[in-house]
């Protein structure tokens, strides 16, 4: 059958897959609870009933805040073949900035999770005036429960209304509207037609190695459309889709589900293999020899072209180390797909070597978000780069180095924004990323930087920050860093070091020390953290070599306003709140 519009995935699941038990499955009570594919289709049009009796039009705008959940699924199609448009929004943002969203967009029917997300919103909804009702997931006082909802649509009638609705709806149409945080000022409304996810799905179709008989956990949030796609692009291939708990039970939920397929950002592979590392740190003897041997080895791997007497040190590290990985992972994952930041090359080498496969990808709420993706076919795979651009879209290098895109994943636009969007796609189409990249010789994308990001010395001397902050992030002992000199003499960095490594490396060293605070500010790790620097501007130009460092003694978050919800750095959040500790720096 023909897929345009998202709401199709269900017919093709039920034509595909048949009796399909586990098409979503959440942890209740300690128990996985799983949904099939008649409930899903069943519940989902059961939700669209109870809309369009509560007087939803075509067009009209839903609001849903919620951690992952199979409910989500039966709200997100339940409103689409309403004829409704679904707006997700982070559970983590600003009380300001959901007020922002809910009045922007004008929506009609907000569903949250529960008491903690109501106690965000509860104070302002008196001041969204086109809200109509409110409902949550979990059982809360004063508010109707989706489940009653539900209830209450499975005897209603609304067969003929929901057909013709779903007949009117064409694959151009707006689906959703997906806020993105934005790194300064207020969220944008990116306006994401059914067809432009679609085309990403079908785009990336033979890429995973995965189909029915696969599983998958999912974490990243179902607000943002990179794991909004994939939960589709998994329903389009019949893969069971396990949403973890939470980042905290990642573990034991990959345990249970045992797997095939997963998405990630590199953060948490970062913190996967820092953990991995402390646990090395703490062998001895023979085993903490081999350990870093096997470590070692992983770093040097070469995708195809590892030559046989690697490949026979790999297969004895395998058995001795990696092995441990993938059970960590339960023993079945055939790749994992990386995307939101840049990946260390040190992390992707180490992870194949250990046999779980990682393709990182590239893309943007407003490019549905797929632009490129590595893959396994011939000149698929280059690390350090984002891959190939996918097929049916045009990718081209702008004279200033920015990438630029188009084709039927580029956005319709800004909501209710048309000066914003004709900044953002010009006259002949094409979608300005504001990345710096370049395309290799091979054809793989490769992000070096981010237009407005890039800041220019008092010499004259272009620096492009995220550059640096990726080479520093390398270092065990640096959790992130910001790099800063716009119209100064010299670069310096603010930096947030990995608490946790350096524990650990305090323990080995025998430096006593209480409290975080206390420990930065031992001579000797700011001696250690400060080698590190220099040993990672040896690799750098002349104009981007750190001069100055700062080392905080505090972990940066989206809660403390220095990161977006999709964990990107508020460049120019962090450098107004530090902006005394920044002028001591170039002082």
């Amino acid at each position: 059958m023909k897929i345009d519009r998202l709401f199709d995935l269900q017919d093709h699941i039920a034509e595909n897959f048949p009796g399909k038990e586990d098409v979503f499955a959440g942890k209740k009570d300690g128990e996985w609870v799983k949904v099939s594919i008649d409930d899903y289709k069943r519940k989902s049009k059961a939700i669209a009933n109870y809309l369009i009796e509560k007087g939803i039009q075509p067009g009209d705008t839903i609001a849903t805040i919620s951690n992952n959940r199979p409910e989500w699924n039966l709200l997100d199609m339940g409103i689409m073949i309403s004829g409704a448009v679904h707006v997700p929004i982070y559970p983590t943002i600003s009380e300001s900035d959901y007020k922002y969203i809910l009045n922007h967009a004008e929506v009609k029917m907000v569903f949250v999770e529960g008491k903690e997300l109501l106690r965000k919103i509860e104070s302002i909804l008196p001041q969204v005036d086109s809200i109509k009702g409110v409902y949550t997931f979990n059982d809360v006082d004063k508010y109707q429960n989706v489940n009653i909802l539900i209830d209450e649509g499975l005897a209603l009638d609304h067969d003929k209304e929901i057909e013709k609705r779903k007949a009117a709806i064409k694959k151009d149409d707006l689906a959703t509207l997906i806020y993105t945080s934005g790194t300064t000022g207020f969220p944008k409304g990116v306006m994401l037609s059914h067809y432009n996810i679609i085309f990403d799905v079908l785009a990336i179709e033979k890429i995973p190695p995965v189909d029915h008989t696969s599983y998958a956990v999912s974490f990243l949030p179902l607000c943002h459309v990179y794991e909004r796609m994939l939960n589709y692009f998994y329903q389009f291939k019949g893969v069971s889709v396990y949403y973890a708990e939470s980042i905290g039970t990642i573990t034991q939920d990959m345990q249970d589900v045992r797997p095939q397929i997963m998405s990630t950002v590199p953060r948490l592979l970062e913190k996967i293999y820092d953990r991995i590392m402390a646990k090395g740190r703490k062998l001895t003897g023979l085993k903490r020899i081999i350990f870093f041997w096997a470590i070692g080895l992983g770093l040097k791997y070469k995708y195809g072209k590892n030559g046989w007497f690697y490949n026979i040190q790999l297969k004895i590290a395998d058995k001795l180390v990696f092995k441990k990985w993938r059970e960590v992972m339960g023993n079945r994952m055939r790749v994992m797909v990386s995307g939101g930041a840049a990946l260390q090359e040190r992390l992707a080498r180490s992870f194949w070597a250990a046999g779980i496969p990682v393709l990182e990808g590239y893309g943007l709420t407003e490019t549905s978000p797929v632009i490129a993706v590595n893959h396994f076919g011939e000149g698929g795979l280059k690390f350090g780069t984002v891959g190939p651009p996918i097929q049916g879209i045009e990718v081209k290098i702008d004279d200033d180095g920015e990438i630029l895109a188009k084709g039927p994943i580029v956005m319709a636009g800004y909501y209710k924004d048309k000066a914003m969007t004709d900044e953002v796609i010009d006259k002949d189409g094409w979608f300005h990323t504001g990345d710096i990249g370049r395309l290799e010789p091979e054809g793989q994308l490769k992000i070096t930087g981010r237009k407005k990001a890039m800041f220019k010395t008092s010499f004259g001397k272009y620096i492009s920050p995220e550059h640096i902050e990726n080479k520093l992030k390398e270092s065990p002992f640096i959790d992130t860093a910001l790099v800063i000199g716009e119209n100064q003499k010299f670069a310096a960095a603010l930096i947030i070091p990995s608490f946790e490594h350096i524990r650990n490396w305090c323990r080995v060293k025998e430096i006593p020390c209480e409290g975080d605070k206390e420990m930065i500010n031992k001579p000797e790790v700011k001696k250690r953290i400060q080698r590190e620097v220099d040993h990672y501007n040896t690799q750098l130009g002349d104009t981007e070599k750190i001069k100055r460092i700062k080392v905080l003694d505090h972990e940066w978050s989206v809660d403390s306003g220095e990161l977006t919800a999709s964990m990107k750095l508020k460049r120019d959040f962090i450098c107004s709140k530090y902006e005394d500790t920044i002028n001591k720096l170039f002082a």
